[in-house]
């Protein structure tokens, strides 16, 4: 509902803010939904750029950023409590002083999760260019998500044709990419995920060698040995814990291991890997990453990845929800493995 008083028409604007730090997994008691007031024109004296948010992004990061972080040398920042959660989005302008966009322009960074965002630091924008691809692959396939697969695999694995790769949480927003850049580069895939949906999906979809419901395995190694009987050469390690300890067994000299999550290791006392002296042995790389150092990168990715999407190579599995008021469920849901592929959340039409 818009009210017009002096100067700017002023809208409502629902938003979801961080109740409270967090020390385990989220709840929906974490989070608050209120209702503020925007007005449909950037300040006087802003360069700024005013938003209707049309799709959000919710990511496993955002749990990190819900804690109270007392480390220095931490990559993240802690969300202060009472404060709008952000994340990577989608929207559309309705007001800039900024030269570079225009009412009407579509555009992507990381924008707030509410109806309407006031971005006072326009250079953290993206125009987008194209509209022959969803407008909500911005918030996954053809951003930061895309570019992780992307520099995980090819940047610090460097996979060769006819290798072997496993990649864990392999349904997830990240992990359901990974297989199919690895098929790409005519690599023998074999994917983990939590549910029989989830294995159809993989091997029936996405175009994966195998896969296996992790949950039904009760030896890890054992069913490593199974789909890979002459080792792993390249390992996408999205899980930690028992996953881990059970591929370093099975990992062929010389193997790349590509760190980019620990996901099991979340909502837990760190569990330490017990089988690290295979990597001295086997002279295996294990490498930690984190996506922001490679943004240089980013249009050498995107001029790989679209035309493969556009030609019907690559698979963006989206699980959208609808509604800004879903965005907490959303991420929980992450956690419970209800999601699969991408999670987003639709805050308006197009």
């Amino acid at each position: 509902m818009a009210s017009e008083g002096e100067g700017a028409v002023e809208l409502r604007n629902k938003q979801v803010t961080l109740k409270h730090h967090v020390s385990g997994f989220p709840s929906e008691t974490d989070f608050e939904l209120r209702t503020s007031s925007i007005k449909l024109k950037v300040p006087e004296g802003s360069s700024g750029v005013l938003l209707q948010n049309l799709y959000l992004s919710a990511d496993p990061y955002i749990l990190l950023r819900m804690r109270n972080i007392n480390d220095p040398n931490h990559y993240f920042t802690s969300f202060t409590p009472g404060s709008v959660i952000t994340a990577n989005g989608v929207g559309r302008v309705l007001d800039s002083r900024d030269p570079k966009f225009k009412k009407g322009d579509l555009v992507d960074g990381e924008i707030g999760w509410e109806e309407y965002t006031l971005v006072t630091a326009p250079e953290t924008l993206s125009k987008i260019e194209y509209t022959d691809v969803p407008l909500s692959y911005c918030t996954g396939v053809l951003r930061l998500i895309g570019l992780t697969a992307y520099v995980g695999l090819f940047e610090i694995c460097a996979p060769k044709k006819g290798e072997h790769v496993f990649v864990s949480a392999a349904c997830g927003a990240v992990g359901h990419l990974v297989g199919q850049f690895a098929k790409l580069a005519g690599c023998y895939v074999v994917g983990s995920a939590g549910s029989k949906e989830k294995v159809d999906l993989l091997k029936n979809k996405l175009g994966f060698d195998e896969a296996f419901n992790y949950k039904e395995e009760q030896d890890l190694d054992a069913a490593l040995r199974r789909y890979f009987p002459q080792g792993i050469d390249v390992y996408f390690e999205n899980v930690g814990g028992k996953m881990l300890d059970a591929v370093l067994l099975n990992m062929r000299p010389h193997g790349r291991i590509s760190v980019c999550g620990l996901i099991s290791q979340y909502n837990t006392e760190p569990e330490g890997p017990k089988n690290l002296m295979q990597i001295i042995y086997k002279r295996i790389r294990m490498e930690g990453f984190v996506v922001w150092d490679y943004t240089s990168l980013y249009p050498k990715f995107l001029d790989w990845v679209l035309p493969h999407i556009r030609e019907g190579k690559i698979f963006c599995i989206e699980d959208i929800t609808e509604g800004l008021q879903s965005c907490p469920d959303a991420l929980i849901g992450i956690y419970k493995g209800r999601n699969i592929g991408k999670q987003v959340i639709r805050v308006a039409h197009e």
